[in-house]
């Protein structure tokens, strides 16, 4: 090879190089403080147990995580009829034993569906935050599969009146999006996995969210990351070249936490007492 091609090959790697760090590069102007955050341990939906009347996502659950003095992590719908409640899958079967969505009932509808076979039933996201009052910090993940994320303003007009320490997450980088548009003061997560290894989504999409390839719009102040795959550079590279703070989700047990306890700033943990 002749030092012209060396030259070429030299400067296409050096620009691929930095292109992919551009891509990557999480918020890094005018950052807010994330201090509440760090080092923390957060009950994954709460301080659950779905065998033993305080299912994930209910308020008895998130009593217990409070009285523990836990931070919580939970996740948010907007119901038919525009409320904001806490429940993880879109479905409602799993723990409601029922069909539909989430989206497909109103709040009263939902209300007549326990959780788990408990006394427990789904609640309303300000209904936590008037029991939390501010006590411990929240991980709120907005659920959304779809471009059209209006639901993020429904939930803002809630969050907006809360005074605790709180922070938003989302596998929906379209969410994030929102949220640097229209509230950039608030704490913003991109959530992740390796989709293809841990799941059936192998689209171009999909493998952009992986390797944290839309940071550069997103534009997060932490990476949300399934701890079982730690090794991916992209979430390794957020960590130690542009210092954003690292979220392991999710935390089944001591040795767990043990092994990645240097790779992570922060823990959702469940099943366990840290």
């Amino acid at each position: 090879m002749n030092l012209r091609k060396v030259k070429v090959v030299t400067e296409a790697v050096t620009t691929s190089g930095i292109l992919y760090l551009l891509a990557l590069m999480p918020r890094m102007l005018k950052r807010p403080d994330t201090s509440l955050f760090q080092k923390r341990y957060f009950a994954h939906r709460g301080l659950h147990d779905n065998a033993a009347g305080a299912p994930e996502n209910s308020m008895a659950a998130f009593r217990k995580a409070v009285e523990a003095g836990y931070g919580m992590e939970l996740d948010v719908h907007v119901t038919k009829d525009g409320i904001p409640v806490i429940f993880h899958d879109f479905k409602l079967e799993r723990i409601c034993g029922v069909k539909g969505n989430v989206e497909d009932y109103t709040y009263e509808e939902l209300q007549q569906f326990t959780l788990c076979n408990s006394g427990e039933r789904i609640p309303k996201l300000n209904e936590l935050l008037s029991m939390v009052r501010g006590r411990v910090p929240l991980i709120i993940e907005i659920k959304s599969e779809k471009a059209d994320v209006s639901e993020c303003a429904v939930i803002d007009r809630i969050l907006r009146g809360y005074n605790g320490a709180y922070c938003i997450e989302s596998f929906n980088p379209m969410v994030l999006c929102w949220y640097r548009l229209h509230r950039n003061e608030v704490v913003r997560g991109q959530l992740a996995s390796n989709f293809r290894i841990d799941g059936e989504n192998r689209s171009i999409f999909y493998f952009f969210l992986t390797h944290l390839l839309l940071n550069f719009i997103t534009k997060p102040d932490f990476i949300a990351y399934n701890h079982r795959f730690r090794e991916e550079p992209g979430r390794r590279i957020c960590r130690k070249l542009f210092r954003n703070p690292a979220v392991a989700w999710t935390v089944r047990s001591p040795q767990e936490l043990r092994e990645i306890r240097d790779e992570f700033d922060v823990f959702i943990f469940e099943g366990f007492m840290p």
